[in-house]
């Protein structure tokens, strides 16, 4: 393919091989230089910033459909998380079962209100579970907690965190703090909730409410704990009063 050749005097165009030594036009000499073809200059920054815009925009539409197409997967792993640890505030081991399955077997969704409200049945009893969630030491803590049908009696719970700090904070989520509250009850001996009192070794929570002990070394997360406990059952303070065959 031929080259074009530009005269940087008169701006005469060349047609050829090679430039020639003396412009036919004016007659200067050595004044050609190689014509640059028309459109952005890679050495230019609008040719950057138009390059890095339509990069941004082709990366942000590859992701929007990625997370539209992983979207109905990340769902169902959220469901099942969920079930698996309302299995586990009812004590059920779902270790070598379908835990989806199982779940559907003995839970059952309500509502009340605009609270989530689960129904069990396990071994031909009914047990309540609520939603608790709260605040811990680095970030978030959530659980829930299964009740007998007296609406009173701790049948089980389940703790999850955010980030709280291993071996410390992280323990809410053992065997061994899960168990302290097993048989406690949330109302004292005239009916009022009280909750279940999270306190260090050596405190004696008021008159009328069950206790048990904090983990040693995770003061703030033991009383995030605590605070859980009381403001998350408290929004079903309601739903605790009614007799059991009015439960919505």
């Amino acid at each position: 393919m031929a080259k074009q050749f530009v005269c940087k005097v008169c701006g005469y165009v060349h047609t050829g091989d090679q430039a020639p030594d003396v412009c036919p036009q004016c007659q200067q000499s050595n004044c050609f230089e190689p014509l640059k073809k028309k459109g952005l200059s890679t050495d230019s920054n609008v040719y950057t910033i138009t390059y890095a815009t339509i990069l941004v925009v082709i990366v942000a539409v590859m992701l929007a459909v990625v997370s539209q197409v992983l979207k109905p997967r990340q769902e169902a792993n959220q469901r099942l998380d969920v079930q698996k640890q309302i299995l586990t505030a009812l004590n059920v081991d779902y270790t070598n079962a379908d835990p989806a399955a199982l779940y559907d077997q003995i839970v059952e969704e309500q509502t009340f209100g605009e609270l989530p409200l689960y129904v069990a049945t396990i071994d031909g009893a009914t047990k309540y579970v609520l939603r608790l969630h709260g605040q811990g030491l680095w970030g978030g803590i959530w659980g829930y907690i299964a009740l007998d049908d007296d609406k009173n009696t701790i049948y089980g719970i389940n703790f999850g965190h955010e980030s709280e700090t291993p071996g410390l904070g992280a323990e809410i989520t053992t065997e061994n703090f899960r168990s302290r509250f097993f048989g406690k009850h949330i109302n004292d001996t005239k009916g009022e909730f009280r909750s279940v009192a999270v306190l260090k070794s050596g405190k004696v929570a008021p008159e009328g409410q069950e206790q048990v002990d904090a983990w040693a070394g995770a003061t703030i997360t033991s009383t995030g704990v605590n605070d859980m406990l009381l403001n998350s059952l408290s929004e079903y303070t309601d739903f605790l009063r009614k007799e059991v065959n009015n439960a919505e």
